[in-house]
Formats: structure tokens, C-alpha cells, sequence
């Protein structure tokens, strides 16, 4: 039988969408998609999971019944796609979706726990009255009931087809929706960049206090080899949390441990009465975040904020810190923030001169505009390190470099590839890339504005004024040509 490709994935689960466009935008039905294809994806591996032990055990169900408690989760029949689909004609249909939701959370409660805690297939407010209600959610059954969207492991054409799907569907809803407060989608591309700038290895503790779906998470992740690591995240939006946790999953991450909560007002991830360390941390925070807890953290019980306090209205350097805090003492971080970061003033002016001086800052990177679905803004990768040897810091400017895709910029892999070897070897290139001593910084006032430091300039060609000169005679003489041509075309026209 042929395999289940990614593509096939992508373009039957996006046409289920066409069930609720019209009626509500993307931001609201994603759940429904993004929940439906987790439930698909669960009973479908639960299903070959259960045919083979049935052919191996032939019959002996006690054997059967242990094997299966042995799996990854467990899925009782009435939780099943099957057995939703079954029901598809039935007055209550919203009603008996969320009873399966509710049993696969109690049933794999250390897992999948709250995974299902903002998706109500019964909403009055969102779906209609029963009527209009049931229609959209028979439409859903039946369009992941196409038999081409086998999603059983030897079905699958790859180890992440499931998961690469879940996020082509997520930066497809971003991009249809957009973001509000600063908070943007992690293109592929720049994920893809981050992770391997900061080259997680065997063994490494990653962490993302921001994680969103757990785009970042995944992709440094991915950088290990094998799935000897440690996942931790914090998310304060409990919906995007709960697509983070499920996200994880169908990448076949099991044990990633994702919290739900604002990580600047309440971190989770705790150890002994302090912050826990991790070997990498990435993040994507929301971009100047306003009211980020400036007034509710004068006094911070982890001392994140020995640096100072950034302004009221601008959270960027309270996430910087707050990773700074997480790193252990051989830690690497990396962060996609706003340009704002490097050259702001007052308080953040004097947080930024202390973190340099304390020799963490190892890289500043510029992104092209255009990048992330929302916003047209140019954004900037700053690279941390603990215990580094080197004391200057590296800025590469690709900010010019790019693909035009509709109406979005992306970075091509040969882009992606020439920044990481400009990062590794850590040369000057001409227009491109420059190494700053510390002095050069100071001389600055800490200013980290990426044309101080990389000179793109294009000098223009030197103006032959002699030569320019002879052309503009030689135009007007044939100006006062062309002008007695046609004066004469008109004497003999009679007009």
C-alpha cells in the first residue's frame, strides 16, 4: 500500500478547514482542526498497536490488556476516531466528543492532563445551536475520515509526517489570523536557525520560557540525534499550551515537561527553592511586551533581575534576564528579539552595558524584515554564552538577504547556511560580518545597533562631469534635430 506523505496530510487536513471558514476565523477553529487530527493520530496508532498484539496473542485478552497498558497511552474504545464516527448522526454529537476528550485525559492523566482543557466541541457560542452544530461536527468526522489519511506508523512516509503537519497548519493559522500583543508565530526558517546556532547535544536539559506550540523546542531538539535530552517550557496561553503539549507528542517526544503560566509573574520550572538550570534556552518572547510585571517584581524572589528592572512598558530584558538566570555555568542561549534591544536607552541602556561587560554577549545577528506572520518589523537573534573565552562580540547584518515569497520573506537554507558558517569560523566579511573588541563597544556607549559595527554601504560610481557634459550636448543637438525634421514634415502637411 503506498505511504502517507506529509503532503497528503497537509492538504486533506486543510480542506477540513473549509468547514468553518465563513462562520469563524482561524483563531477560534484551530483548536477543532488541531484536536481532530490528534484524536485521528491516537487512534490510529492505538489501532495497529492493538491488531498486532491481537495476532501475536492470539486471543489471550488478559495478555492483550497488559501489553497495551505497557504502550505510550491508553485509548479506551469509546475515545477512538472509529467510534466518533460512528456516532456522527447522533443529536449530542458535541456531547459525546468531549466525553471522549474528557476519558483520554483520565486515562493518561500523567501524559496528556489537561491537553484538552480549552476545546469544547459542545459550545453553543462557538459552533451554533445543536442543529447548525452537529452539521459542522459531522463534516469534521467525515472529512478526517478520508482513507488516504491513514495515519498508523507503517503507514507514515516519515518519522515526523504527523508533526511537520501539525505545524504547517499552525504557521498556516498565524498567518491567516496574525498575532496580537507582540507575541508572533517562530517562522520554520528562523527556528531552524536558532537551533542549530546553538547545537543542543546528547544529554543537554533545552528549555523555552516562552514555547508557544513548541516550534523552538522541537528544532533544538531535533539538532541532538537520538532522544537522550530534556524537554522543559512554560507557555502562559493555556490553549497554545495545550497545542505545545500535543505538538510534542506527535513529534514522539513523550516526556517534555510543559507548563502552563506566566514565566516572568510565577516560574515553574523550580529545583531546590531555585530557577533550574538548563545547558541551552531559546525563546521567541512577545516583543515589548507591555505591563510585563515591572510592579509585581521589585522584589524577586529568584533574583533574576540584579541588573535592573526594565521599563514598565517594554518586557524584553526581563525575559533576557530570566534566561540568563535559567543557564547553567556552561550554558548557551539564543533569542529572536526587536531591534529596539540593541540601542534603547535608560534602563535598558544600562542592563545591556552590564551584560556585555559580564562577557555574555557572544553574537548579534540581523534578520531581514518581513519575516514573521503579523508584523513587518525586522527582528534580531542575540546569541549568549556562560564562561566564554573570547571577549569580543560577532554581528553578522543578513538582514538584505532573502526569498520573496508572496507576501512574506523567508530565508533559504543557503541563506540559514552561510550565516551558521560566518557564526562558526567568527571572520570579518566584508558588508556582511564584523568582530567588535570591547573597546569598540565602549566607544559606542554600548550601542549595539548593527550598522555601527557592519558597513553596508554602497559607494555609488564616481560622476564623469566632463563626459556627462559632452552627452547632454550631444542630446541637445539632436533635440534641435529632431524639432527641425518635424517642422519641416509640417510646412509640407500645410499645417
Amino acid at each position: 500500500m503506498q505511504k502517507t506523505t506529509q503532503e497528503t496530510i497537509n492538504n486533506i487536513v486543510w480542506r477540513a478547514c473549509d468547514t468553518f471558514r465563513g462562520t469563524m476565523n482561524s483563531d477560534a477553529y484551530k483548536d477543532y482542526i488541531l484536536t481532530m487530527l490528534f484524536v485521528k493520530y491516537l487512534s490510529d496508532f492505538y489501532r495497529e498497536k492493538l491488531e498486532a498484539l491481537q495476532k501475536k496473542h492470539e486471543g489471550k485478552e488478559e495478555r492483550i490488556t497488559k501489553s497495551l497498558k505497557r504502550e505510550k497511552f491508553v485509548l479506551d474504545g469509546r475515545c477512538t476516531f472509529e467510534y466518533l464516527l460512528e456516532h456522527k448522526e447522533t443529536p449530542n454529537l458535541g456531547e459525546i466528543i468531549n466525553k471522549a476528550l474528557e476519558r483520554i485525559e483520565e486515562d493518561n492523566q500523567e501524559k496528556l492532563e489537561g491537553i484538552f482543557r480549552n476545546v469544547d466541541f459542545n459550545s453553543e457560542m462557538k459552533l451554533g445551536k445543536t442543529k447548525e452544530r452537529n452539521s459542522i461536527l459531522k463534516n469534521i468526522l467525515e472529512d478526517f475520515a478520508d482513507p488516504r489519511l491513514d495515519l498508523r506508523p507503517s503507514m507514515l512516509s516519515g518519522n515526523d509526517v504527523i508533526g511537520d503537519a501539525y505545524e504547517y497548519l499552525i504557521s498556516h493559522f498565524a498567518s491567516d489570523a496574525g498575532k496580537k500583543g507582540g507575541e508572533f508565530f517562530t517562522p520554520s526558517a528562523v527556528s531552524t536557525l536558532l537551533a542549530k546556532l546553538l547545537e543542543a547535544k546528547e544529554g543537554d536539559r533545552i528549555y523555552d520560557p516562552t514555547c508557544g506550540s513548541g516550534s523552538l523546542l522541537i528544532k533544538a531538539s531535533k539538532e541532538v540525534g537520538n532522544h537522550n535530552f530534556a524537554i522543559y517550557g512554560q507557555e502562559k496561553n493555556g490553549q497554545t499550551q495545550s497545542l505545545s503539549k500535543m505538538n510534542m507528542f506527535l513529534h514522539e517526544i513523550n516526556d517534555a515537561k510543559i507548563e502552563w503560566g506566566d514565566t516572568l509573574r510565577n516560574p515553574l520550572h523550580i529545583e531546590n527553592d531555585h530557577l533550574m538550570k538548563f545547558d541551552v534556552v531559546v525563546a521567541n518572547p512577545p516583543f515589548s511586551l507591555d505591563k510585563w510585571g515591572a510592579d509585581d517584581l521589585s522584589e524577586d524572589a529568584y533574583r533574576r533581575f540584579d541588573y535592573g528592572l526594565p521599563p514598565k512598558s517594554k518586557g524584553d530584558y526581563a525575559f533576557v534576564q530570566h534566561m540568563l538566570t535559567s543557564l547553567n555555568a556552561e550554558g548557551r542561549m539564543g533569542v529572536v528579539l526587536p531591534h529596539g534591544v540593541l540601542f534603547r536607552g535608560a534602563s535598558e541602556g544600562r542592563i545591556r552595558e552590564q551584560i556585555i561587560n559580564d562577557n555574555l554577549l557572544d553574537a548579534v545577528i540581523g534578520l531581514p524584515a518581513n519575516l514573521f506572520f503579523g508584523t513587518g518589523i525586522p527582528a534580531t537573534i542575540l546569541i549568549f554564552k556562560r564562561n566564554r573565552a573570547k571577549k569580543d562580540v560577532l554581528f553578522i547584518d543578513a538582514s538584505r538577504e532573502f526569498d520573496k515569497d508572496k507576501n512574506q520573506n523567508t530565508l533559504s537554507n543557503t541563506h540559514i547556511t552561510k550565516i551558521l558558517k560566518t557564526y562558526k569560523d567568527r571572520k570579518a566579511i566584508d558588508k556582511y560580518a564584523h568582530i567588535a573588541k570591547p573597546r569598540e563597544i565602549q566607544e559606542n556607549d554600548y550601542n549595539l545597533n548593527i550598522p555601527r559595527y557592519v558597513d553596508t554601504f554602497e559607494e555609488e560610481e564616481a560622476v564623469d562631469i566632463a563626459l556627462t557634459k559632452q552627452k547632454i550636448i550631444k542630446i541637445e543637438s539632436e533635440i534641435l534635430s529632431v524639432k527641425a525634421q518635424m517642422n519641416t514634415y509640417l510646412q509640407e502637411l500645410g499645417l
